[in-house]
Protein backbone atom coordinates (compact mmCIF):
# COMPACT_ATOMS: atom_id res chain seq x y z
CA UNK A 1 0.00 0.00 0.00
CA UNK A 2 1.80 3.49 -0.87
CA UNK A 3 1.26 6.03 1.61
CA UNK A 4 1.49 9.25 1.68
CA UNK A 5 3.66 12.01 2.81
CA UNK A 6 2.22 14.44 5.20
CA UNK A 7 1.31 17.67 3.30
CA UNK A 8 3.23 20.57 4.37
CA UNK A 9 2.05 23.95 5.60
CA UNK A 10 0.96 26.59 3.26
CA UNK A 11 3.93 28.71 3.61
CA UNK A 12 6.21 25.35 2.83
CA UNK A 13 4.22 24.34 -0.19
CA UNK A 14 4.36 27.91 -2.07
CA UNK A 15 8.09 28.02 -1.32
CA UNK A 16 8.92 24.44 -2.60
CA UNK A 17 6.41 25.10 -5.56
CA UNK A 18 8.70 28.57 -5.87
CA UNK A 19 11.91 26.36 -5.81
CA UNK A 20 10.77 24.35 -8.57
CA UNK A 21 10.04 26.97 -10.77
CA UNK A 22 13.24 28.73 -10.22
CA UNK A 23 15.43 25.57 -10.71
CA UNK A 24 13.87 24.56 -13.90
CA UNK A 25 14.35 28.28 -15.48
CA UNK A 26 17.84 28.64 -14.37
CA UNK A 27 19.02 25.90 -15.35
CA UNK A 28 17.23 26.40 -19.25
CA UNK A 29 18.74 30.24 -18.69
CA UNK A 30 21.93 29.19 -17.44
CA UNK A 31 23.11 26.60 -19.07
CA UNK A 32 21.69 27.50 -22.65
CA UNK A 33 24.59 29.76 -24.09
CA UNK A 34 26.98 27.45 -23.16
CA UNK A 35 25.10 24.25 -24.42
CA UNK A 36 24.53 26.38 -28.01
CA UNK A 37 28.37 26.95 -27.64
CA UNK A 38 29.29 23.46 -27.55
CA UNK A 39 26.55 22.27 -29.68
CA UNK A 40 28.16 24.47 -32.31
CA UNK A 41 31.79 23.20 -31.49
CA UNK A 42 30.33 19.64 -32.24
CA UNK A 43 28.94 21.19 -35.68
CA UNK A 44 25.42 19.18 -34.29
CA UNK A 45 23.45 21.18 -36.18
CA UNK A 46 19.58 20.12 -37.15
CA UNK A 47 18.90 18.48 -40.92
CA UNK A 48 16.06 19.96 -42.53
CA UNK A 49 13.80 17.95 -44.81
CA UNK A 50 14.49 18.96 -48.48
CA UNK A 51 10.24 18.49 -48.83
CA UNK A 52 9.45 20.34 -45.93
CA UNK A 53 8.61 24.26 -46.40
CA UNK A 54 10.83 26.36 -48.37
CA UNK A 55 11.61 29.17 -45.37
CA UNK A 56 12.82 26.55 -43.34
CA UNK A 57 16.45 25.70 -45.49
CA UNK A 58 17.17 28.62 -43.44
CA UNK A 59 16.53 26.94 -40.05
CA UNK A 60 19.39 24.10 -41.62
CA UNK A 61 22.71 23.80 -39.20
CA UNK A 62 21.05 25.64 -36.06
CA UNK A 63 22.40 23.50 -33.11
CA UNK A 64 19.80 20.59 -31.94
CA UNK A 65 19.65 18.18 -29.16
CA UNK A 66 18.38 21.57 -27.03
CA UNK A 67 16.02 19.03 -24.92
CA UNK A 68 19.33 18.61 -23.01
CA UNK A 69 18.19 21.32 -20.88
CA UNK A 70 15.08 19.61 -20.10
CA UNK A 71 16.69 16.85 -19.12
CA UNK A 72 18.96 18.43 -16.46
CA UNK A 73 15.98 20.35 -14.86
CA UNK A 74 14.02 16.78 -14.65
CA UNK A 75 17.21 16.09 -12.57
CA UNK A 76 17.11 19.31 -10.76
CA UNK A 77 12.73 18.66 -9.68
CA UNK A 78 13.72 15.00 -8.32
CA UNK A 79 16.98 16.25 -6.14
CA UNK A 80 14.59 18.76 -4.88
CA UNK A 81 11.38 17.05 -4.41
CA UNK A 82 12.92 14.17 -3.67
CA UNK A 83 9.32 11.69 -3.22
CA UNK A 84 9.03 8.51 -4.61
CA UNK A 85 6.29 10.11 -7.55
CA UNK A 86 8.59 12.27 -8.61
CA UNK A 87 11.34 10.51 -8.99
CA UNK A 88 9.00 7.51 -11.08
CA UNK A 89 8.19 10.74 -13.51
CA UNK A 90 11.69 12.22 -13.84
CA UNK A 91 12.56 9.08 -14.81
CA UNK A 92 10.06 8.08 -17.58
CA UNK A 93 11.23 11.87 -18.84
CA UNK A 94 14.88 11.33 -18.72
CA UNK A 95 14.44 7.47 -20.35
CA UNK A 96 12.61 8.85 -22.89
CA UNK A 97 14.47 11.80 -23.37
CA UNK A 98 17.59 9.64 -23.83
CA UNK A 99 15.59 7.77 -26.93
CA UNK A 100 15.48 11.33 -28.76
CA UNK A 101 18.81 12.18 -27.47
CA UNK A 102 20.24 8.88 -29.60
CA UNK A 103 17.74 10.02 -32.60
CA UNK A 104 19.45 13.31 -32.95
CA UNK A 105 22.85 11.90 -32.14
CA UNK A 106 22.44 9.25 -34.98
CA UNK A 107 21.27 12.30 -36.95
CA UNK A 108 23.85 14.88 -36.66
CA UNK A 109 26.24 11.79 -36.39
CA UNK A 110 26.11 10.25 -39.90
CA UNK A 111 24.76 13.48 -41.68
CA UNK A 112 21.53 11.74 -42.70
CA UNK A 113 17.58 12.71 -42.24
CA UNK A 114 16.38 9.88 -40.14
CA UNK A 115 18.01 8.53 -37.05
CA UNK A 116 16.06 5.57 -35.98
CA UNK A 117 13.69 3.98 -37.49
CA UNK A 118 10.32 4.93 -36.35
CA UNK A 119 9.59 1.22 -35.25
CA UNK A 120 12.59 0.65 -33.51
CA UNK A 121 11.98 4.19 -31.82
CA UNK A 122 8.34 3.37 -30.71
CA UNK A 123 9.61 -0.11 -29.58
CA UNK A 124 11.65 1.25 -26.77
CA UNK A 125 9.20 4.28 -25.90
CA UNK A 126 6.80 1.31 -25.23
CA UNK A 127 9.22 -0.67 -23.21
CA UNK A 128 10.25 1.95 -20.83
CA UNK A 129 6.43 2.82 -20.41
CA UNK A 130 5.24 -0.66 -19.63
CA UNK A 131 8.09 -0.27 -17.07
CA UNK A 132 6.98 2.89 -15.65
CA UNK A 133 3.41 1.89 -15.48
CA UNK A 134 4.32 -1.49 -13.46
CA UNK A 135 6.02 0.90 -10.94
CA UNK A 136 3.41 3.28 -10.95
CA UNK A 137 1.14 1.01 -9.54
CA UNK A 138 3.65 0.59 -6.12
CA UNK A 139 3.41 4.45 -6.03
CA UNK A 140 -0.43 5.05 -6.57
CA UNK A 141 -2.58 5.15 -3.49
CA UNK A 142 -5.16 2.27 -3.37
CA UNK A 143 -7.93 3.93 -3.80
CA UNK A 144 -8.78 5.25 -7.55
CA UNK A 145 -5.62 3.37 -8.35
CA UNK A 146 -7.09 2.52 -12.13
CA UNK A 147 -8.54 6.43 -12.68
CA UNK A 148 -8.51 7.48 -16.20
CA UNK A 149 -10.09 10.63 -14.85
CA UNK A 150 -10.62 12.72 -11.79
CA UNK A 151 -12.26 16.10 -10.71
CA UNK A 152 -12.82 18.34 -7.79
CA UNK A 153 -14.78 16.90 -4.55
CA UNK A 154 -13.09 13.79 -4.51
CA UNK A 155 -15.03 12.26 -8.36
CA UNK A 156 -12.92 9.54 -10.47
CA UNK A 157 -13.37 7.56 -13.16
CA UNK A 158 -12.12 4.30 -12.53
CA UNK A 159 -11.55 1.42 -15.02
CA UNK A 160 -10.54 -2.54 -15.14
CA UNK A 161 -6.83 -2.70 -14.56
CA UNK A 162 -6.62 -3.97 -18.15
CA UNK A 163 -8.32 -0.90 -19.69
CA UNK A 164 -6.06 1.15 -17.55
CA UNK A 165 -2.78 -0.05 -18.64
CA UNK A 166 -3.28 -0.42 -22.15
CA UNK A 167 -5.12 3.25 -22.06
CA UNK A 168 -1.55 4.18 -20.19
CA UNK A 169 0.54 2.92 -22.53
CA UNK A 170 -0.94 4.65 -25.40
CA UNK A 171 -1.37 7.86 -23.64
CA UNK A 172 2.94 7.66 -23.26
CA UNK A 173 2.79 6.34 -27.00
CA UNK A 174 0.55 8.91 -28.45
CA UNK A 175 1.87 12.29 -26.75
CA UNK A 176 5.60 11.25 -27.26
CA UNK A 177 4.52 11.26 -31.10
CA UNK A 178 2.36 14.15 -30.80
CA UNK A 179 4.82 16.45 -28.93
CA UNK A 180 7.29 15.34 -31.39
CA UNK A 181 5.25 16.20 -34.35
CA UNK A 182 4.77 19.52 -32.72
CA UNK A 183 8.11 20.61 -32.76
CA UNK A 184 8.65 22.15 -36.06
CA UNK A 185 8.53 25.97 -35.29
CA UNK A 186 10.49 27.88 -33.39
CA UNK A 187 9.18 28.15 -30.10
CA UNK A 188 5.66 26.07 -31.09
CA UNK A 189 6.34 22.99 -28.60
CA UNK A 190 7.67 24.51 -25.46
CA UNK A 191 5.30 27.44 -25.90
CA UNK A 192 2.19 24.80 -26.26
CA UNK A 193 3.63 22.55 -23.34
CA UNK A 194 3.14 25.37 -20.62
CA UNK A 195 -0.67 26.05 -20.58
CA UNK A 196 -0.88 21.85 -20.73
CA UNK A 197 1.53 21.61 -17.28
CA UNK A 198 0.07 24.42 -15.69
CA UNK A 199 -3.23 22.30 -15.45
CA UNK A 200 -1.80 19.17 -15.18
CA UNK A 201 -0.76 20.61 -11.96
CA UNK A 202 -4.44 21.55 -11.01
CA UNK A 203 -4.92 17.98 -11.58
CA UNK A 204 -1.72 16.74 -9.69
CA UNK A 205 -3.41 18.97 -6.58
CA UNK A 206 -6.88 17.33 -6.69
CA UNK A 207 -4.89 13.77 -6.52
CA UNK A 208 -2.87 14.89 -4.01
CA UNK A 209 0.15 14.42 -5.84
CA UNK A 210 2.61 17.28 -4.58
CA UNK A 211 5.61 15.77 -6.12
CA UNK A 212 4.28 14.99 -9.62
CA UNK A 213 3.12 19.05 -9.32
CA UNK A 214 6.40 20.00 -8.41
CA UNK A 215 8.21 18.24 -11.20
CA UNK A 216 5.77 20.01 -13.58
CA UNK A 217 6.48 23.52 -12.42
CA UNK A 218 10.05 22.76 -12.52
CA UNK A 219 9.77 21.91 -16.44
CA UNK A 220 7.53 24.85 -16.85
CA UNK A 221 10.03 26.89 -15.61
CA UNK A 222 12.92 25.17 -18.25
CA UNK A 223 10.17 25.56 -21.08
CA UNK A 224 10.09 29.43 -20.49
CA UNK A 225 13.98 29.68 -20.31
CA UNK A 226 14.32 27.46 -23.27
CA UNK A 227 12.21 29.96 -25.22
CA UNK A 228 14.03 32.65 -24.71
CA UNK A 229 16.97 31.17 -27.37
CA UNK A 230 14.25 28.76 -29.59
CA UNK A 231 12.20 31.65 -29.88
CA UNK A 232 12.19 33.12 -33.62
CA UNK A 233 14.94 33.30 -34.69
CA UNK A 234 16.06 30.13 -32.97
CA UNK A 235 18.94 29.80 -31.76
CA UNK A 236 18.60 26.11 -30.80
CA UNK A 237 16.07 23.11 -31.56
CA UNK A 238 14.75 21.01 -28.78
CA UNK A 239 15.04 17.78 -30.95
CA UNK A 240 13.24 14.72 -30.25
CA UNK A 241 15.80 14.98 -27.17
CA UNK A 242 13.19 17.60 -26.04
CA UNK A 243 10.01 16.50 -27.60
CA UNK A 244 10.24 13.11 -26.40
CA UNK A 245 10.99 14.53 -23.08
CA UNK A 246 7.97 16.69 -22.45
CA UNK A 247 5.61 14.26 -23.96
CA UNK A 248 6.28 11.59 -21.40
CA UNK A 249 6.50 14.20 -18.66
CA UNK A 250 2.54 15.21 -19.76
CA UNK A 251 1.57 11.64 -20.40
CA UNK A 252 3.42 10.36 -17.13
CA UNK A 253 2.01 13.63 -14.85
CA UNK A 254 -1.29 12.27 -16.68
CA UNK A 255 -1.29 8.82 -15.65
CA UNK A 256 -0.01 9.59 -11.68
CA UNK A 257 -2.71 11.70 -11.31
CA UNK A 258 -5.26 9.32 -13.32
CA UNK A 259 -6.23 12.32 -15.52
CA UNK A 260 -5.05 10.23 -18.98
CA UNK A 261 -8.85 10.55 -20.23
CA UNK A 262 -7.74 14.69 -19.74
CA UNK A 263 -4.93 14.63 -22.06
CA UNK A 264 -6.67 15.01 -25.93
CA UNK A 265 -8.35 18.17 -24.26
CA UNK A 266 -5.65 20.22 -22.60
CA UNK A 267 -3.14 18.87 -25.27
CA UNK A 268 -5.33 19.80 -28.13
CA UNK A 269 -3.02 21.40 -29.92
CA UNK A 270 -0.43 18.10 -29.88
CA UNK A 271 -3.55 16.27 -30.58
CA UNK A 272 -4.34 17.91 -33.28
CA UNK A 273 -0.80 17.98 -35.50
CA UNK A 274 -0.76 14.26 -35.13
CA UNK A 275 -4.29 13.43 -36.05
CA UNK A 276 -3.30 15.76 -38.62
CA UNK A 277 -0.85 13.46 -40.03
CA UNK A 278 -2.73 10.55 -39.58
CA UNK A 279 -5.51 12.03 -42.11
CA UNK A 280 -3.09 13.10 -44.46
CA UNK A 281 -1.57 9.28 -44.81
CA UNK A 282 -4.31 7.55 -44.80
CA UNK A 283 -6.42 9.80 -47.40
CA UNK A 284 -3.34 9.81 -49.48
CA UNK A 285 -3.12 5.86 -48.96
CA UNK A 286 -6.66 5.14 -50.19
CA UNK A 287 -7.68 8.35 -52.60
CA UNK A 288 -4.10 9.59 -53.62
CA UNK A 289 -5.58 13.03 -52.54
CA UNK A 290 -4.06 15.41 -50.03
CA UNK A 291 -6.69 16.78 -47.23
CA UNK A 292 -3.49 19.45 -46.30
CA UNK A 293 -1.25 21.57 -48.16
CA UNK A 294 1.46 19.72 -45.59
CA UNK A 295 1.52 17.86 -42.54
CA UNK A 296 1.57 18.42 -39.79
CA UNK A 297 -1.11 20.94 -39.39
CA UNK A 298 1.04 23.91 -38.90
CA UNK A 299 3.03 23.66 -42.31
CA UNK A 300 -0.45 23.20 -43.54
CA UNK A 301 -0.98 26.97 -42.41
CA UNK A 302 2.50 28.35 -43.39
CA UNK A 303 1.72 26.86 -47.08
CA UNK A 304 -1.33 29.15 -46.62
CA UNK A 305 0.53 32.04 -46.32
CA UNK A 306 0.64 32.70 -42.19
CA UNK A 307 3.89 33.60 -41.25
CA UNK A 308 5.65 31.18 -38.85
CA UNK A 309 5.34 33.26 -35.83
CA UNK A 310 1.76 33.80 -36.48
CA UNK A 311 1.28 30.28 -36.63
CA UNK A 312 3.19 29.67 -33.31
CA UNK A 313 0.98 32.58 -31.52
CA UNK A 314 -2.31 31.32 -32.72
CA UNK A 315 -1.67 27.71 -32.18
CA UNK A 316 -0.22 28.94 -28.45
CA UNK A 317 -4.11 30.91 -28.15
CA UNK A 318 -5.58 27.75 -29.15
CA UNK A 319 -3.30 25.74 -26.41
CA UNK A 320 -4.10 28.27 -23.64
CA UNK A 321 -8.03 28.44 -24.46
CA UNK A 322 -7.79 24.59 -24.64
CA UNK A 323 -6.39 23.91 -21.63
CA UNK A 324 -9.01 26.30 -19.68
CA UNK A 325 -11.19 23.97 -20.73
CA UNK A 326 -9.41 21.70 -19.23
CA UNK A 327 -9.40 23.49 -16.08
CA UNK A 328 -12.55 23.76 -15.80
CA UNK A 329 -13.47 19.65 -15.64
CA UNK A 330 -10.98 19.49 -12.73
CA UNK A 331 -11.37 22.23 -10.70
Amino acid sequence: MARQRPQPARGGRVSAALAALAAGLIVALGAGAPLIAQLRRLAFGQHVYEDGPASHQSKSGTPTMGGILFLAAALAAGVIVHTAQAWLLVALTVACGGIGLLDDWLIVRYKRALGLRARTKLLLIALVAVAFLAYAQTVLAPEHRYAILRWHGGGALDVQPALWYALSLLAVLATTNAVNLTDGLDGLAAGTMIPALAVSIAAAAVAGARGVALVELAMIGACAGFLYYNRHPARIFMGDTGSLALGALLAGGAILTGTQLLLPLIGGVFAAEALSVILQVASYKTTRRRIFRMSPLHHHFELGGWPETMVTKRFWTAGAILALAGYVVVR
